[in-house]
């Protein structure tokens, strides 16, 4: 198993341990630097280690606020995956892990800032410390310079009535840090899958505070209160020959040493982290909010069962690609509110549509607001389309589809195009075999992609391709009146659920006889598999392609793709 992992993330492995190894060469590198260079040696006088640990989650912290924005650049990465559509299926399915990559970055940056945030807490505890102290040590001696001149002063706390909290609010660095800090925690903890699913307006609010973050980044550090020995003053007064001098001035100490060091700011270096990715970023929402303002149409709403909205919509110069995804937003619901839909019309349509089912105050609202006004359209602005794995259906010979609930969106969109295909007779056509899993709680979820299904069923009856296609329906609850029905009809050519030819299965799925009997049927094949589910369905799937690819070249390779939005 650990060989086929291999075989299939090596790339990712890669990016990750290339990731890793830079953030643990930053931090070291930068903890050796402030806890042993001589520049330092004063101030770790006073502040003892833990000038090395808030400097070395410092310079961690800019690294990573500057990988944070990437991932989510949609218009960046759909750019990548077009110009990546020659290269090898590997490297372009790294695309599709940009929203891991975003939440691994900042549960790290929530990490350093933890430490960076404890080891400034001792720090300034330190230099309270230090001013206080009357015993003639050389931290007490060092906290007094600041009465001799502007350059010479080394702790910034100058009075003993000052305390840790007034500096935290009083201070840019100690301010602009307690902001940040709170900015963090709230993006974090409202990101939660709980959050995301059923609280979706606070995780999309909360996530904004995005550019509270990058602001108080950008200026935390200009105050400069953490100094070092300036170079002229290094070169006049080493500290490993003067620093007794400073503690001892009535001993011996050569004529250069009677000159007290002088001391200047660190410079502030965030903005040089992150000014490229803010600058990349504004770019890429400038062309979503002008693309967003272009002029929608809904040429067609049509309700379907379970309450399951479908809007028909044209905009011109919009192109699309099987699988992708888009924006949308409602003025009439809230201004700034932008939720994300899978397409579910085919490229060769003349138009694109969405399908939207009740998960939220947004959707309810959005439903209920269509069903309210058919009339009158509410107005909808549309950002997109995105790209996401589902692109790459087409790459490959044989083709897995599982969709669980409205899940089964992408690949509505897929089936639309190949019905297309096999209409014009589409001679391109690389993939020979497609094997689509849908698992569903309630019957009336079925309704609405039946007609597609049976419309499929017949054209491929017609062009003599009936084995293209073999779908699985999956009734994952049910009660026993449907139990009952079923056992009546048990004998009918069609379903009783669905009217299909193909029977609905009651219960979940045994995915290791389905792999099992893919494998065994196409044995030299490059199988893609696609999910638009839960994690956990992810999870059961990722381990099934694993157990089920070959290692040999030659043999059965089984490829996991999930929607990520």
């Amino acid at each position: 198993t650990m060989g086929n992992w291999l075989v299939n993330h090596w790339f990712s492995a890669t990016v990750l341990a290339a990731w890793l190894g830079i953030n643990i060469f930053l931090f070291t590198y930068y903890f050796l630097f402030f806890d042993l260079d001589e520049r330092y040696f004063y101030t770790r006088a006073i502040l003892g280690s833990t000038l090395a640990w808030a400097r070395a989650s410092a310079k961690c912290l800019n690294f990573n606020s500057m990988l944070i924005l990437l991932p989510v650049c949609r218009n960046l990465l759909s750019f990548l995956r077009g110009t990546c559509s020659c290269c090898r299926r590997t490297l372009r399915k790294q695309l599709d892990h940009n929203l891991t990559f975003h939440k691994l970055v900042a549960y790290t940056l929530a990490l350093f800032t933890a430490v960076h945030t404890v080891a400034h807490l001792f720090n300034l505890e330190r230099y309270n410390h230090s001013q206080q102290a009357t015993d003639g040590s050389l931290a007490a001696v060092l906290s007094k310079m600041h009465l001799q001149g502007s350059k010479q002063w080394l702790n910034p706390i100058h009075s003993n009535q000052t305390t840790v909290e007034y500096v935290a609010f009083t201070t840019i660095p100690g301010l602009t840090g307690v902001i940040i800090t709170l900015a963090l925690i709230l993006m974090v903890t409202s990101s939660t899958e709980f959050i995301r699913r059923n609280y979706y307006e606070v995780f999309w609010y909360t996530h904004h505070l995005f550019l509270i973050y990058f602001a108080g980044l950008l200026i935390h550090g200009i105050a400069g209160l953490v100094r070092g020995q300036t170079d002229e003053s290094m070169e006049e007064v080493p500290p490993h020959r003067c620093a007794h001098c400073l503690t001892h001035k009535d001993e011996d100490c050569s004529h250069s040493c009677y000159k007290d060091p002088e001391f200047g700011s660190i410079p502030a270096e965030s903005w040089k982290w992150v000014l490229a990715p803010v600058i990349l970023y504004t770019f890429e929402r400038i062309l979503r909010v002008w693309r967003a303002r272009q002029k929608v149409v809904v040429t067609k709403v049509i309700m379907h069962p379970a309450r399951v909205l479908e809007l028909q919509m044209q905009k011109k110069g919009f192109r699309m690609e099987v699988g992708q995804y888009i924006f949308v937003n409602c003025p009439a619901i809230s201004l700034l509110e932008w939720h994300p839909f899978t397409l579910t019309s085919a490229p060769e349509e003349d138009f694109f549509s969405i399908h939207v089912r009740m998960a939220g105050d947004w959707t309810e609202r959005l439903i209920n607001t269509f069903q309210q006004q058919m009339l009158e359209m509410p107005r909808i602005e549309v950002d997109g389309p995105f790209g996401t794995a589902s692109e790459d259906v087409f790459q490959y010979e044989v083709a897995m589809l599982v969709g669980a609930g409205i899940g089964v969106t992408p690949f509505a969109s897929i089936l639309k195009s190949i019905w297309y295909k096999f209409q014009q007779a589409d001679q391109t056509l690389k993939t020979k075999k497609i094997y689509f899993y849908w698992l569903c709680r309630d019957t009336g979820a079925f309704a609405w992609f039946n007609d597609l299904l049976a419309s499929l069923e017949q054209k491929m009856a017609e062009s003599g391709k009936a084995d293209f296609l073999t779908y699985r329906l999956f009734l994952t609850g049910w009660d026993t009146c449907i139990a009952n029905n079923v056992a009546l009809h048990f004998d009918t050519t069609t379903d009783t659920v669905t009217g299909l030819r193909h029977k609905t299965i009651f219960g979940r799925p045994m995915w290791n006889n389905e792999f099992a009997a893919v494998a065994a049927a196409h044995t030299r094949s490059v199988v893609g598999v696609f999910l638009c589910g839960p994690g956990a369905l992810a999870k059961t799937l990722q381990k099934s392609c694993h157990q089920h690819s070959s290692l040999d070249p030659r043999k059965v390779k089984f490829y996991f793709n999930k929607e990520n939005f």
